[in-house]
This record gives structure tokens, C-alpha cells and sequence, in this order.
């Protein structure tokens, strides 16, 4: 029985939930269905207890689920076992901290939307350490390189032989706060210029004159799932990154990810104007 399930396997236990409900089902008829302890349906959905994928697929049955799509990604969560590099963080950083990098390894794409900030996976090191040298309460010397070295590592997923597919919206006013210094923004920038030549990346800026900015002006980042019931939203707070997976919201982040693409500049018209920002400085 796990005492403290990943992100993952929290997932892996709402969308089992999520199956018994859409059926009409309660824990109690799903157990009797199974032939198990209710309990034991109550742990797997509160991802304490581990799923086999037979079982998935049994549930699934039992559950009169004909998406076959969806059961064959669950499935597939159930037989991953491996345990990632962000491991070794686990008494070290937040466990959404080490969620937020599985659920990055994991996703097939990709998508940020920013705009004070770049976005993590595409921050230099000077500049991250700048981000947290600002953070309240101030962080020690030691936490701020951990903090680093596993922002760092996360973007490993832009790099390995088939890259994740990641697109970045970034308003101009991220591109226009000197974090870190002059010297420090233009290598940011320069950054993105040699990252948006890269097949798998793309970054748009949305530029002042755009005019209102939908979403709030808010920070978020989308992971997509193998299925789309299976997507992420995960939100930039203060007090560490929240994950959104309700239907509701997925559909809600999604539509507000294609209105500022609508907003943004093209891919070349996005590089020219960072590139004019960095010669600003």
C-alpha cells in the first residue's frame, strides 16, 4: 500500500473513478462487479493501491468503457514501473515539484503560455537563478541550486532523440523584464532565438500592441496526454504548480491557448522581435 502516491498514480486512480461514475456505478457495486473488498476499489482510486493493466481492462469491462484509446493508455500507465530521475529530489524539493517533471517526461506535447516570465523549460541557468534568487521566503544558497540543477534537468525532454514537441506563447513584456541584468536577458534571449530553430520547438510572442490578452494574463503550461482525457493543466502559483484535469477545465485552457496563438505574431515575425528586443538592450 503506498502512503504517499505520485502524481501519476493519483491520475491513474481519478480516471478509474471517473470510469465507475460514467457507468453509474458506486464503489460498492464496482467491488461486488470485481469480486473484491470495497476498500480495495477505494485505494485504487485514491491511487494507494497499484493497478495491473488486466485489471484495467477488466474495470474497464465492467464499466461498459468502448474507448478503446483511453483503456489502452490507462493500461499503459498501469504497466509503467520505472522510477525517474526526479527521484532523487524526493526528500530534497516539493513533490509537486517531482510530479510536474514526470508529468513532463511522460506528456507527447508540449504547451506554455507566459507572460512575465520565460517558460521554465526554456529558461537559461543564470536566469533561473535569478527567478528564485526572488522568491518569498528567500531561499538558502543550497536550495537554490537544487532548485536549478532540477529545472535544468527537466528540459532534458528537448534534447533526447525524439524530442517532445513543445510550444511556447510568450507575451513581449517577459521579453522586455531584464531579469538578472542586461547581460543576463540578452543571453535569455539569444537562447530562445537558437531554441526556435530547433524542428520540435516553437515560440510566438504576443506583442503589446495586440491589444487585450485573453486568459488574465495568467501563466499556464498544457501537457498532452497519448489521449485527450488523459491532457494536464498545470497553473504557475506562488505557492507551488497546480494540476487541472477536469473535462471542464481541459476544455476551458484549451480554448484559451488557441486564442492567444490568434493573438501572436508568426514564427518569423516572433523571432525578429526578440531578436530586435535583445539588440534593445
Amino acid at each position: 500500500m503506498r502512503s504517499n502516491p505520485t502524481g501519476r498514480q493519483l491520475r491513474m486512480g481519478t480516471e478509474l473513478r471517473k470510469l465507475r461514475e460514467r457507468a453509474g456505478l458506486t464503489s460498492t457495486q464496482a467491488s461486488r462487479l470485481l469480486g473484491v473488498q470495497q476498500n480495495q476499489i477505494s485505494n485504487m482510486e485514491a491511487g494507494r493501491a497499484g493497478v495491473s493493466p488486466e485489471r484495467v481492462r477488466t474495470l474497464a469491462c465492467h464499466y461498459d468503457c468502448g474507448d478503446k484509446a483511453l483503456v489502452e493508455a490507462l493500461s499503459d500507465m498501469a504497466t509503467e514501473r520505472t522510477r525517474g530521475w526526479w527521484e532523487e529530489y524526493r526528500e530534497i524539493l516539493p513533490a509537486a515539484l517531482l510530479d510536474l517533471a514526470e508529468l513532463e517526461h511522460h506528456a507527447t506535447r508540449l504547451r506554455a503560455a507566459t507572460t512575465v516570465h520565460i517558460p521554465g523549460l526554456l529558461q537559461t541557468t543564470d536566469y533561473a537563478r535569478e527567478i528564485f534568487r526572488q522568491d518569498v521566503p528567500e531561499m538558502s544558497p543550497p536550495d537554490i541550486e537544487h532548485r536549478i540543477s532540477f529545472r535544468i534537468k527537466r528540459q532534458a525532454v528537448l534534447y533526447r532523440a525524439t524530442p517532445t514537441p513543445h510550444r511556447a506563447i510568450i507575451h513581449e513584456a517577459a521579453l522586455r523584464m531584464t531579469i538578472g541584468g542586461a547581460s543576463v536577458t540578452r543571453a535569455q534571449l539569444q537562447h530562445l532565438l537558437d531554441m526556435s530553430e530547433r524542428d520540435s520547438i516553437t515560440i510566438r510572442v504576443i506583442p503589446f500592441n495586440a491589444g487585450t490578452l485573453p486568459g488574465s494574463g495568467q501563466a499556464f503550461y498544457y501537457s498532452k496526454g497519448p489521449v485527450p482525457q488523459l491532457d494536464t493543466v498545470h497553473l504557475d502559483q506562488s505557492h507551488g504548480p497546480v494540476f487541472l484535469d477536469s473535462d471542464a477545465q481541459l476544455d476551458k485552457y484549451r480554448v484559451l491557448l488557441n486564442r492567444m496563438d490568434a493573438h501572436a505574431l508568426s514564427d518569423p515575425e516572433s523571432r525578429a522581435l526578440i531578436h530586435k528586443v535583445a539588440q534593445d538592450l
